[in-house]
Order: C-alpha cells, then sequence, then structure tokens
C-alpha cells in the first residue's frame, strides 16, 4: 500500500510538473517593466523571474551586424545620444540604425533615461547589444546558474514600407538573423516572429524546420490570416485584448500554440491562463508565478 502511495505520488508530481513546464512565460524584450528593455541584463533578470523563452527584437546596421532593437532607429523615450542628449520624437527617426555601423550604435545610451511607462524599470547605462553578444551572454549564464536553457523569439522589427531605408527587404533581413542562429547551434531552440508576412514566408520557404510565430495586431479572423500567410505558423500571437475562448478553441483545432501579448496586469494574466492560452508575452515575467500562488 506505501508503495502505491509513492507511485502515485510522483505520478501525480511528474504530470504537474510537466503541465508547468507546457506553459511558455515569455519574457517581452527581457524583462521591460523591471530593466531597460532589450539588454543583456534584461534578459538575464527575465530568466530569473522565471521566464522559459526570451523575446527580443532584432534591426540590421549599416554594417549589416544583428542588433537588439525594438524600433529601426534611437526611440525617444528610452534613448540618450553619445554626448547625453535627449532625442526628441521628432528626430528619432534620423538616428536611423539602418543607417550606421554598429561601432556608432552601441555609443548610444538606451538604459539611463526614466521610461515614461515603466517608471519603476531599474536605470543604467547600456547600449544595444549585437544578437550574438545576447546569447553567449543567456547561454554562459544559464550553464553557470544551472538553470534550464530557454528558447528565443527573434522578432524582425521593422517599418512598413521601409526596405532599403531602415531595413534590408525580407529575404536579406532573414538570412542575416539565420546566419548567427546558425553559427550558435540554436536552430531548435529559436522561434522567428514577426507582424510582417514576408519575413515569415521566407523563412518558411528556406528554412521550415525553424518555428514560426505570426503576430497579429488587429481584429481579423484566424482562417483569414493563416490563408494571407500561406502555411500554417507554429505559434499564433495576438494583441491580447482580441483573445476570446473562440480563438483559443479555434487555434488548438488547427494545431497550433497561441501566445498573447502583451500581459502586463495579474487579472489579465489569470484571465487568459484559464482560457486555455499556451503562453504570454509579459514585461513582467514574475506574474506567472504570482497568478498560480493567488
Amino acid at each position: 500500500m506505501k508503495s502505491f502511495l509513492l507511485s502515485s505520488l510522483f505520478i501525480l508530481c511528474y504530470f504537474v510538473t510537466v503541465a508547468q513546464q507546457r506553459f511558455i512565460v515569455q519574457g517581452h524584450q527581457g524583462a521591460r517593466g523591471i530593466m531597460p528593455e532589450n539588454t543583456v541584463r534584461g534578459m538575464l533578470k527575465a530568466l530569473d523571474l522565471g521566464a522559459t523563452t526570451l523575446d527580443m527584437d532584432a534591426v540590421i546596421t549599416g554594417d549589416k551586424q544583428v542588433v537588439l532593437s525594438h524600433e529601426p532607429y534611437f526611440n525617444h523615450e528610452i534613448s540618450l545620444t553619445p554626448e547625453g542628449k535627449a532625442i526628441s520624437f521628432k528626430d528619432e527617426k534620423r538616428y536611423n540604425i539602418f543607417k550606421m555601423n554598429y561601432e556608432e550604435v552601441r555609443k548610444f545610451d538606451v538604459g539611463s533615461k526614466v521610461h515614461p511607462r515603466f517608471p519603476g524599470q531599474q536605470k543604467f547605462k547600456a547600449y544595444k547589444p549585437l544578437l550574438s553578444e545576447t546569447i553567449d551572454s543567456v547561454e554562459a549564464y544559464v550553464k553557470r546558474m544551472k538553470l534550464a536553457k530557454p528558447d528565443y523569439t527573434i522578432e524582425t522589427s521593422l517599418i512598413r514600407k521601409g526596405d532599403g531605408e531602415f531595413q534590408p527587404e525580407p529575404g536579406v533581413y532573414v538570412e542575416l538573423i539565420m546566419d548567427v542562429v546558425k553559427k550558435k547551434k540554436l536552430l531548435k531552440r529559436v522561434i522567428m516572429q514577426s507582424l510582417d508576412i514576408r519575413t515569415l514566408q521566407y523563412l518558411h520557404e528556406k528554412y521550415p524546420q525553424v518555428r514560426t510565430s505570426l503576430m497579429v495586431d488587429e481584429q481579423v479572423n484566424f482562417d483569414d490570416n493563416v490563408k494571407l500567410l500561406g502555411f500554417v505558423p507554429t505559434i499564433y500571437s495576438p494583441y491580447s485584448v482580441l483573445v476570446g475562448k473562440g480563438l483559443v478553441d479555434r487555434c488548438h483545432e488547427a494545431g497550433v500554440k497561441i501566445i498573447p501579448w502583451t500581459v502586463n496586469s495579474l487579472k489579465d494574466m489569470k484571465y487568459l491562463i484559464n482560457l486555455g492560452v499556451d503562453g504570454v508575452a509579459t514585461d513582467f515575467p514574475n506574474l506567472y508565478k504570482m497568478a498560480n500562488e493567488n
């Protein structure tokens, strides 16, 4: 009887653990609510807070380096010039990363300015890191801290109709990112994500083994979106306010995981978990643990 109870307890613990592992906690731009976005320290903090996947944005410099940045220019909300001066909203697109060499990009400070939407962010001087540097730092950190190896969700962060001015054409864009991914031997742990279907279509054709995530920011029918894409993505990633039980069920019927963005309140986190989503992208990766404790 004792042996039976112990075996039953082991099986129960096993399935609870597996269920917990199945839920994907994407640290959005690292842990943007707590640390400066798309920085190495932000990514490491996300891991400390329970992120299973690191969500990051990738742009291309003038010398074809892959850099972490949500915009292909220096956003006025977070950026200071190399001289420490603020950048205005009016002028931000003049600081075009696609027109700079990485040596120039690295001189800007994207960690010291108080973020208007995340005033509680820890502040420190930071630069936009290379994708390769970020991966190296993360892999060394998880090995040293004996943490589970994360997946990497890499978003092609571009401007619509900005080819040639703010980013290369889709094929070149994807190949530059995949060159880094292949060198780091991370094909099985990378998910390519975008609002721009062109980069996903190119990736699917050239690298069908790599997982894809279709981002959605408008109320459009799931089947229409997939038809437009031309293939069934691994993940459907809609803006969180667009998600209801019907969409969750439709994704699962199609064999697609659904991971909404960006879920930053405990109430919304619990609501979406109860709907049956497969994960969430959040600026506060610790929210998932809190949602399961309450």
